[in-house]
Formats: structure tokens, sequence, C-alpha cells
């Protein structure tokens, strides 16, 4: 996933030095120096966040925003580029999705918000994943219409805080986080300082996360560490987390090859969208919804302690070798090693054996349902 720190060229977040001082393993990833864990360890770090609150610097992560003349305008536009509908998105809600390409393949995938302010009317803030981040953007310069521009924000740190006591830790100095609902955003203050904060995140728990100017990051970081709620996180213990939850991590679980049906992610796709074209790749996309792909993204639980990483072969029990694992690991809240990979529809039903080759040895395991963990994700009591 990472190598160790050795080149000096590598980019920096603002809270680097933060990192450092707290002791953190850095590494190269995505052409940043990044934390993989700090002194307690990738188990402690999992485990911490699923029981309290962690606290993740994502800030290598690209923070962009479209700008149109109104929103029905720009809506069009990403709509044209995506499988999902943003037309109907509200001002102050997120979404998840994918840009694509011309024969259906994930180019990225990405969380787009829509702000609640009407003076932000026309604006769609985008997150785009840190190693795709040019590629996206040069993607986006060339498909745009002439009355939609993208506009880079570089001078912002991502911060993502997640838990079951996330929310109320951050609520100790932003109130209005606390009435936040799963994939809402909105402008508000921490501590005086206007932040934007988004209730979602990449563990499958309930947290947020929060685009905050870059010289905030390490005074709003450290006044979150001074919660004894809250423990910083590293790379290594944010991919533990998101395996368990059963999410993707694009170059890995997704690519250019693959297409969101193939890969388990027509929950992006809203129900106009699947019965309309004017997305790349429309034809592959609405013949494998309506007769299925050849191959699906599954789950896989290994019997016995020793994980399969990726690139491992998936095979029948004592048969040929059928699919990949695109991730895998131990997963600390099971107590037991889990995977994803793709095999072929008809080799895909949940409780199926499988087995996993891991140098030269067949292991035995089972196709099993997503996420491995249950997700912990918001909801509001119905009144």
């Amino acid at each position: 996933m990472a190598d160790i720190v050795a080149d000096i060229d590598l980019k920096q977040t603002p809270l680097h030095d933060l990192h450092v001082e707290l002791g953190a393993r850095m590494v190269s990833f995505a052409g940043y120096s990044m934390p993989l864990q700090y002194r307690t360890g990738i188990m402690a770090e999992h485990l911490q966040t699923r029981s309290s609150a962690g606290l993740f610097d994502v800030s290598h992560m690209g923070q962009a925003v479209l700008v149109g003349p109104d929103h029905a305008t720009t809506a069009a536009a990403l709509e044209r580029l995506t499988p999902s509908g943003f037309l109907e998105l509200g001002p102050g809600r997120q979404r998840y999705t994918v840009l694509l390409n011309e024969e259906g393949g994930v180019i990225d995938d990405l969380m787009v918000t829509r702000p609640a302010s009407s003076e932000d009317d026309g604006k769609l803030m985008l997150v785009v994943n840190a190693s795709r981040k040019e590629v996206d953007y040069s993607h986006l310069r060339e498909k745009l219409p002439g009355n939609v521009r993208l506009e880079l924000i570089e001078d912002r740190a991502l911060l993502a805080v997640q838990g079951p006591e996330a929310v109320a830790a951050v609520a100790a100095h932003a109130p209005d986080a606390a009435e936040l609902a799963f994939m809402s955003a909105a402008r508000m203050e921490f501590d005086g300082i206007d932040c934007h904060i988004a209730r979602a995140g990449y563990t499958g728990e309930d947290g947020v996360e929060m685009s905050v100017p870059a010289g905030a990051a390490e005074p709003i970081a450290r006044a979150l560490l001074a919660d004894d709620r809250i423990e910083p996180i590293g790379l290594g213990a944010r991919d533990s987390l998101r395996l368990e939850a059963g999410l993707c991590l694009y170059g890995h679980d997704i690519d250019e090859t693959t297409s969101p049906v193939e890969g388990g992610i027509t929950f992006c796709m809203q129900r106009r969208r699947r019965e309309e074209c004017g997305y790349p790749g429309a034809g592959r996309i609405q013949e494998e919804l309506r007769n299925g792909p050849g191959r699906v993204r599954v789950g896989l639980r290994l019997e016995g302690r020793a994980p399969a990483r990726e690139g491992a072969e998936i095979a029948l029990p004592g048969g040929p070798v059928i699919g990949t694992v695109t991730s895998g690991g131990f997963a600390p809240t099971v107590g037991a090693p889990v995977a994803m990979g793709y095999v072929p529809v008809n080799s895909a039903e949940i409780g199926s054996d499988v087995e996993l080759i891991v140098r030269n040895r067949r292991l035995p395991a089972r196709i099993v349902e997503m996420p491995f963990v249950p997700n912990r994700y918001y909801r509001k009591p119905k009144s």
C-alpha cells in the first residue's frame, strides 16, 4: 500500500510536523509523506476507531469545485461524465459517484457535495483520490462544457474524524455538526474557524470529514486530540477499516477496466440514471444491469489466521483458478482474515467454498456477504 519514506521530493500535508511529533511511521503514499501508523500500532488504532474515535489526515486527497451559472447547468455537466443523478441533489447534500471512461470503466470514485448556501448556487464541491488527482482534473477540463469550469482548492486541508464518539467530540467545538444527517454537509465554525463539515467517511462508522483552512489544520487537530475520545490514526488502520466495511480502494478493487455493476457500487446510480443513457459506457452498464456482468466483486472469509493479500488467486476447491483477490488482510473486529476479489457470476453464490492460493498453498475460504462488519452510519431517528 505504501513505501517507507526515502524521497525528499515527497509533498507534505499541513499536519506533517504534528505526525512526526506524535511518533508516526511516515511512508510514501500517492506522492505524499503520510503516517502509516503511530506508536500504538495498526491493530490498536483500528480498534480505537471502532470503539471510540480516530482522527485521520486525508489532506492528500484532491479538493476542487465545479462552477457554473446555476445548479441545473453544473449538475447536467457532471451527469454527462458520471452515472449518478445530480439534478435532484438538494442543497447541503452529498453523493458518492464515479467518473467513467467510454467503455464504462471507472476513472475514479469521488464525493460530490452541493453547498447548502443559495449564494453558492451553481457550485458542486468534489473530493477525489490523491493518486488520481491529475487524471481527474485533466479529464474534467477536457470534457466540461465552456460554461462550467473547474477550480482547484489548494489552500485547505481535509481531516476525517470517525467512530461512534466522533460526532459528539467534534460537536464540542462545532455544535452544528451534531445536527447533520448522513451524507449531508454545511459550513460552520469550529472554535471560531470557518470550516465545511460533511457527515460521511470511509470506515463504516459514523463520523465527519472536515475541509479546513490549511493554516488552521494543526490547531484544529490538536484541539481534537486533546479529547480523550480521539486518537490519531494512520493509513494502515484506514485500510483495514475500509476493508471490513467492504469499501473499494481505487486502483485495487475498481479501476478503468471495472464497471460499477461489476464492482457492486450501483448504489451510486439513482433510478432515473439506471433507466436512461447520456453517460459514458451506458450501453455496457445497462446491458450488465439487465443481464448481469461476467464477473462480480465478492467478499471472502478465510479459515485459520493466515491472510491472503492482493494478487492471490481464487480457485475452486481442488480445481481451476477462477479469479483474483484485490484487497485482503486480517480484520481486527472480525478476528479473522478477510478479502475481496472478482469471480465469475456463476461462482459468486454466498456460502460457496473456494480456495485462495497463497505462496503455492491453497487456503480454504468461503464467499460471504459484505460488509464484513455491519456499518453504523448515522440515521436520524424518525419523529
